[in-house]
């Protein structure tokens, strides 16, 4: 008998143990949380650099062009309407190098060293970071979303729906956070992390049904498109909302775009997050 209560001390021990190391690992995280966020205070200059970017689209696309754009088989969407998904979609994308720059920075700076001497969940500098940096994304998201209400963007649809769309936009943003922080600590090059995430931001975006339609592109090409997780999450937004076209198209992420679209990123999520972990176990020593 006193050998099973022994075991049953050690069982509820390691319980303990376990439940204090999870509090401790989420304490760490809010408190760099906050550090981050008060850094933010302190320059928005960053808040203006995720947001200026969608908001100069929506004004650009949804009110000069507007007028100028026709979509087939819109169903009655008009062009507004049909481009804020993709405006939207976009501010995630403007987050890699933004993550990326920080990133490579408190690298550089040692900070991230010092960080790796406390005692304190090493995962937690990472997930603290990429936290914070969801804020901005949320302030951008509710900038976006007023200049598009001024411009003429309605939605058609539930509460439910609409905060859903949301929700994936946020999911997708927080991807895309961790992989600026993978590019930020494999590039650690100011230079090379700006010209990097240009890149990415005017491929993905323009590689996609952000801003128009694919009925005229090539068949390969469509397919390539398609499959382009910004174009499976704009579209899945604009059927949330009550924004797509009548005819998408007959290819799976089209005709299925919310389920494919929480897949896919789910599954980046899923695969992100511990690569960029583990190579974080290494960058802050090179």
């Amino acid at each position: 008998m006193s050998g099973v209560t022994g075991a049953a001390g050690l069982g509820a021990g390691a319980a303990g143990a376990a439940g204090t190391g999870v509090l401790a690992a989420v304490g760490d995280v809010l408190a760099l949380t906050g550090r981050h966020l008060r850094h933010l205070r302190r320059t928005p200059e960053k808040l203006i650099a995720v947001a200026l970017t969608p908001v100069a689209m929506v004004v650009i696309l949804g009110y000069l062009f507007a007028s100028v754009v026709t979509i087939k088989n819109s169903g009655g969407v008009e062009y507004h309407d049909y481009v804020m998904a993709g405006v939207f979609a976009q501010i995630g994308l403007t987050c890699i190098g933004i993550t990326a720059l920080g990133v490579a920075s408190d690298l550089g700076k040692g900070l991230i060293d010092r960080f790796r001497s406390l005692p304190m969940a090493r995962s937690s500098v990472l997930v603290g970071h990429t936290t914070a940096d969801l804020v901005p994304v949320a302030i951008s998201m509710v900038a976006v979303g007023a200049v598009g209400l001024l411009v003429g963007w309605r939605t058609d649809a539930g509460p439910l729906s609409i905060a859903g769309g949301f929700a994936l936009l946020l999911a997708f943003a927080y991807a895309m956070l961790w992989l600026g922080a993978l590019l930020g600590m494999v590039l650690r090059n100011m230079e090379a992390i700006n010209g990097i995430s240009a890149l990415a931001l005017v491929i993905l975006s323009f590689m996609s049904n952000s801003f128009m339609p694919l009925s005229g592109l090539p068949g390969w090409l469509r397919t390539v498109v398609e499959w382009n997780p910004v174009s499976t999450v704009s579209e899945a937004c604009r059927v949330l909302w009550g924004n797509a076209p009548a005819s998408s198209g007959g290819s799976l992420p089209m005709q299925h775009p919310v389920l494919v679209s929480v897949i896919t990123v789910g599954a980046l999520i899923a695969v992100l997050i511990p690569v960029a972990l583990r190579t974080f176990r290494t960058a802050a020593v090179r």
